[in-house]
């Protein structure tokens, strides 16, 4: 608000100067250079004026910037505040004690668990997974099995079996 007023303050006197300036033209026209002296005088002093109110202005500018950065500041810091808050809490509800017992807890069954791994791994020896192959290979070779093949010599020649009863023979069927 001030710094609009003194901006107003600035235009009235600007327009101030300008006429002021016209009319010390006008005097020295009508030969009254004492006025005219007199009129320069104020107006300098009014101009003089105009430059400490742009510095005025200029200060209350810096002054508004700093508040705001300030305010901004302030956010920061509140932010901050209620971030140490949580972290203070999440601290109560796990202390430093409960994180070392969890990864020692952790620490202990993969250690555990390497040692089933270990066990599992180097229980067998090489025989053991030669048996292992061999065994596999049978159970292979059962999937792929044949009929068994007969054991008794097969027959010179086939006899004559007709599959159908009642069929007329090849002669006959000619002569009729």
């Amino acid at each position: 608000q001030q710094r609009d007023k003194l901006r107003q303050y600035q235009k009235r006197l600007s327009l101030s100067l300008e006429r002021e300036r016209a009319l010390a033209r006008q005097l020295l026209k009508d030969g009254k250079k004492e006025k005219a002296m007199l009129l320069l005088k104020k107006k300098r002093y009014q101009e003089q004026l105009l430059d400490k109110t742009e510095n005025q202005i200029s200060n209350l500018e810096r002054m508004v910037q700093d508040i705001e950065f300030t305010q901004i500041e302030m956010k920061v810091i509140e932010g901050l505040k209620i971030g140490n808050e949580c972290l203070n809490k999440m601290h109560q509800v796990m202390s430093i004690e409960e994180v070392e017992r969890i990864i020692g807890e952790t620490q202990d069954a993969v250690e555990y668990q390497r040692q089933i791994d270990e066990l599992l791994a180097g229980s067998l020896t090489e025989e053991d997974e030669d048996a292992i192959l061999e065994e596999l290979n049978a159970i292979t070779q059962e999937q792929l099995e044949l009929p068994e093949v007969p054991s008794e010599p097969l027959p010179e020649k086939i006899p004559e079996v007709s599959p159908i009863k009642n069929r007329p023979k090849p002669e006959l069927v000619a002569a009729s």
